[in-house]
């Protein structure tokens, strides 16, 4: 079963210009930001829109020094980038998790929602259709 909710985007591979797939996040009660999943490739219009909105950490990134896997059973890791957690997106999410409670399969990308802010975005393990 698939539901569409929000995220937000935590970091990125590719580049800022150019980003190919985006690691979402959710903040829990307490405000730490916890890895949720990530997207299939981007169209190349949807990584032009976003590319407009990334910037750089302005500080300390919550997901400093972690290793993101490129999907269950294997050793690959993701290179990514990480950006300043302020872009909410809008995806598409089969609603099966993991133990950590991270979206089990790639999400699809809908939209970039510069309508709604981070802090509107439903909290980690609060939403039925995600984690």
């Amino acid at each position: 079963m698939r539901a569409t909710t929000e995220a937000v985007a935590g970091a990125v591979t590719g580049s800022l210009a150019a980003p190919r797939t985006v690691l979402l996040g959710r903040y829990d009660a307490a405000g730490r930001l916890h890895y949720t999943g990530h997207t299939t490739t981007l169209p190349q219009a949807a990584g032009r829109a976003l590319a407009d909105l990334l910037v750089s950490p302005t500080g300390a990134h919550p997901w400093q020094w972690w290793t993101f896997s490129a999907g269950w059973g294997t050793q690959h890791a993701f290179d990514v980038l990480l950006v300043e957690p302020g872009v909410v997106m809008e995806v598409a999410v089969d609603v099966a998790r993991d133990s950590a409670g991270r979206w089990r399969h790639p999400v699809r990308p809908h939209r970039i929602r510069t309508d709604l802010e981070v802090t509107q975005v439903p909290l980690f393990r609060e939403d039925p259709a995600s984690p």
